[in-house]
């Protein structure tokens, strides 16, 4: 069991399916995304369904980190290459708005037990600064609130001598995603979406003006029909799951630190150390009032491991990285599955008449699934045309078992790489120490005699 379920807020029991049913658009999948979607219909006043195979957020949605961040999971050099400056303006804008919206739906409607904490520290382990500064630059360039943290300023919050620059994002926070996730279902249901849990929609067919979606025990008839199913789509429709890469991430939360906690982490916001799988981590409370828990995540794999073989790897990350909090015990420890384009940004559009895709969010979820979810309610309800703005990122075949050993053994033979250069960081620093020691002690007056 996740930390998220042992702290989640009272959900409702929902009824599968078991009739015919005729709506506006039928929504598959009940992430945030599909619940999104399923809202901001619903509020435009269109009937709407949601068919989930099994229970509300149970997938990535309800087991991912909880980071509500701006951005893509493709860096910014990479958008701006393909697409152009201008381009990727707009584009950063929009994830920008998906971040706001998740911050402003969890105030104005009080969602209960989603606890925002603001910023996020993305820290660099190798020691360059000018490289730091220049990616914080480009960032503001497109119009990002970033500020650059320099070595002193980082380790004064997280003193850790592997760390040294980093990109500060105080718009960014994070949250408990599940009980966001649940307070999205109550506030699509009140809105007039029907959601229908244990209903697997198992054949589609997307011809005519009214979509076809079966299940087992019911159909439901839509003019169109929004795939928000993500990797989960491969018995629906596998040439759409095949466009994603399934990557599994592991998360644990420790049992409670006490004030050794505090001691060590003194930054509250969110923490990256590395532009892959490896090291996201924050301090939660939850449970005893004001009891505190770290919770960590990292291990990146290509297949479905399972959690307890990487267990004693985490716990050796939060001992590498801050030996001070002496013996950590695991008291939760889960898996989550995302879904990565080959191209990191996510699928959002209408990819034939009536047919609409939401999914492909690896990394940056939460912000991007708010996004697509009104982008693609516009498109519908107002005939809105801003979703082309993805359009540059097409379908993409992921590579299938090839893909994900590539994506596995580039994960694993970057860390080596990655080890070197920190290493040689660390050197070159103690390197400096040492030599402004000699030239202090050359400085100083002997005693007079």
């Amino acid at each position: 069991m996740t930390w998220y379920e042992t702290t989640s807020v009272a959900r409702p029991a929902r009824d599968r399916l078991t009739f015919d049913l005729d709506v506006d658009v039928c929504v598959i999948g009940a992430g945030l995304a599909g619940l999104t979607v399923a809202r901001e219909i619903a509020q435009r006043g269109w009937s709407v369904a949601v068919l989930e195979g099994g229970r509300v957020a149970a997938a990535a949605s309800g087991r991912n980190t909880g980071f509500v961040l701006p951005g893509f999971g493709a860096g910014i050099e990479d958008i701006i290459e393909r697409v152009g400056l201008d381009h990727a303006k707009q584009l950063w804008i929009l994830s920008e708005l998906g971040l706001d919206y998740v911050r402003r739906t969890i105030a104005e409607t009080e969602m209960p037990g989603v606890d925002p904490v603001p910023g996020w520290l993305h820290i660099s382990k190798t020691d360059n600064a000018s490289r730091v500064r220049a990616d914080v630059e480009r960032l503001r360039w497109i119009g990002a609130d970033v500020e650059f943290w320099p070595t002193e300023q980082v380790r004064e919050v997280l003193p850790n001598p592997r760390y040294f620059n980093a990109a500060h994002f105080k718009n960014a926070f994070h949250i408990q995603p599940l009980n966001y996730a649940l307070g999205l279902a109550a506030l699509a249901e009140k809105a007039g979406a029907r959601i229908f849990e244990e209903t697997p929609a198992i054949a589609i067919d997307p011809a005519g003006v009214r979509k076809r979606i079966s299940t087992p025990n019911g159909r439901v008839r839509a003019t169109h029909v929004v795939l928000a199913g993500n990797v989960d789509l491969d018995g629906l429709m596998p040439r759409l799951a095949a466009t994603l890469l399934p990557v599994n991430t592991f998360v644990l939360v420790t049992e409670p630190l006490g004030a050794l906690l505090d001691e060590t982490i003194r930054y509250r916001g969110a923490v990256s150390d590395t532009n892959r799988a490896d090291n996201h981590y924050r301090i939660i409370e939850g449970g005893t009032p004001g009891e505190k828990r770290l919770q960590w995540s990292g291990r990146m794999r290509a297949w479905g491991a399972d959690p307890r073989w990487l267990g004693r790897s985490l716990v050796g990350d939060i001992h590498r990285n801050f030996p001070g909090l002496g013996q950590v015990e695991i008291a939760h420890l889960w898996r989550g599955t995302l879904g990565r384009t080959v191209h990191r940004m996510p699928q959002i559009g209408e990819i034939e008449s009536g047919v609409w895709v939401a999914s492909g969010f690896g990394g940056h979820g939460l912000n991007t699934t708010a996004m697509a979810g009104e982008l693609v309610a516009r498109g519908i309800v107002d005939n809105d045309q801003t979703w082309r703005l993805f359009a540059p990122y097409e379908l993409v075949w992921a590579g299938g078992r090839l893909g994900g050993a590539l994506a596995q053994a580039v994960y694993w033979g970057s860390r080596p790489v990655e080890r070197v250069a920190q290493a040689i960081s660390r050197q070159r620093e103690a390197a400096r120490v040492r030599k402004q020691v000699r030239q202090t002690a050359r400085k100083t007056p002997a005693p007079v005699q």
